[in-house]
């Protein structure tokens, strides 16, 4: 069985923060595993918690994918056909999307950011040239470039465990994520159709996170996921006191923990006390992080 690797922190020691700009960190308790938020701007640690410990990031990996793709300079217009070899790629698990039917390089980034479509990343990958193994050897040069030195990537879509990487390496992820204009769009998209052709039908789609989808946050950028062995993960651009923050919150408890740990982290950063966390969520962390430490 593969062996996950804990770096640094102390599990008796679960939160770092800036001196200078946060509340006092005994009062910010989260129901994530681990967790990270920076000043976008400068970069500065805001709050830390097991940020350092590496996990399976589920399908935050897109952001990883797309922004390969965008580097490669490939047509955003150009039909991609999806095929069983995509299917293939993701292990024939559930899609909407028909096969031998097309929608452009550009949609298809759409439908992986905003709706986390596996096929479409999949297929994003296939296509890269040289194929998808040059796709993934891509994907870890640029994971290096970025100075994510404790990731790695085995595939375009985040359905393997063994897609990993840390909380804190994911914010250099995101923030160089968001100097994309086309991710900032389309992963804050809150509804689209797409229209396909070859046969010519279409979908609808959602944004994977509720907050894109009201009124009362910023969001500059978003990215969820979700895996058995990763649970619920989420990572943002958000406003917050005025200042673009980067969030990141890996294996949540809970469907909507993640969203949850978003508003904690609000009001601590607003009122200095974020509020409790279920025992439920204690224990799961403390399960969670004994099977990551183990061995």
């Amino acid at each position: 069985m593969f062996r996950y690797l804990f770096v640094g922190l102390s599990l008796f020691s679960l939160f770092s923060f800036s001196a200078h700009a946060a509340p006092n960190p005994s009062k910010l308790q989260l129901a994530s595993v681990s967790a990270y938020v920076s000043d976008y701007k400068t970069g500065k640690t805001i709050a830390a918690k097991n940020a350092d410990t590496l996990m399976p990031i589920a399908s935050i990996t897109k952001l990883m994918t797309v922004m390969v793709i965008l580097d490669s300079g490939q047509s955003l217009k150009e039909k991609i056909t999806f095929t069983k070899a995509h299917r293939a790629l993701i292990e024939y698990g559930h899609s909407r999307i028909r096969t031998g039917s097309q929608i452009s390089r550009g949609e298809a980034i759409h439908l992986a950011l905003m709706s986390s479509e596996n096929l479409a990343a999949a297929a994003l990958g296939a296509t890269y040239p040289g194929g998808y193994t040059a796709f993934v050897k891509a994907m870890n040069t640029k994971a290096k470039l970025l100075g994510m030195e404790h990731s790695q990537f085995v595939e375009a879509t985040g359905l393997s465990p063994l897609n990993q990487s840390t909380a804190r390496d994911l914010s250099r992820l995101v923030t160089a994520a968001y100097s994309y204009p086309l991710i900032r769009q389309y992963s804050t998209t809150a509804t689209h159709t797409a229209n396909f052709s070859k046969p010519k039908y279409v979908l609808g789609y959602t944004n994977t996170n509720v907050l894109v989808r009201g009124n009362k946050w910023q969001v500059g950028l978003s990215k969820t996921g979700y895996l058995n062995e990763a649970g619920r993960c989420l990572v943002m651009v958000t406003k917050l006191k005025g200042k673009q923050m980067v969030m990141v919150m890996l294996n949540s408890y809970g469907k909507r923990t993640p969203v949850g740990d978003a508003g904690r982290i609000k009001k601590w950063l607003e009122t200095g006390d974020s509020g409790k966390i279920s025992d439920s969520a204690k224990q799961y962390q403390r399960l969670q992080l004994a099977q990551l430490t183990a061995g």
